[in-house]
């Protein structure tokens, strides 16, 4: 199967390439996490965080302005939902969450700011 040339369409945008980055730090992160959580936290947070760069790539393919806003929005849902298992998962103990709390802040100033981008465009 060919990979798709990711110098065109949403893989182009920077925004979905960090928050794919993200997504695979989640996936790595979550891999540490007790068996007991493979159906709860740990399925939850990978959903999560799938979600953010999903959002934004189908969001890429809507023709009018309100559409893109609407599935951005729902990567900011998806993005606030990581940020509380971030909290979670460093109050359980379960990982050192600093780095990758960072990476979702820069994630999320930058989704926020392409969404008013295309709302003003």
């Amino acid at each position: 199967m060919d990979v798709p040339d990711s110098t065109t369409g949403f893989e182009s945008l920077q925004i979905w390439q960090k928050s794919h980055k993200f997504d695979l730090k989640i996936y790595e992160m979550t891999e540490h996490f007790p068996d007991s959580e493979k159906f709860g936290l740990t399925s939850q947070f990978r959903r999560a965080a799938v979600s953010i760069p999903a959002n934004i790539a189908e969001g890429y393919g809507k023709r009018s302005s309100a559409d893109k806003a609407r599935f951005y929005n729902i990567a900011q849902g998806s993005l606030n939902e990581c940020r509380y298992y971030l909290r979670l998962a460093k109050d359980l103990g379960y990982a050192d969450t600093r780095s990758i709390t960072q990476q979702l802040n820069e994630v999320g100033k930058m989704l926020n700011s392409y969404t008013q981008k295309v709302l003003t465009s």
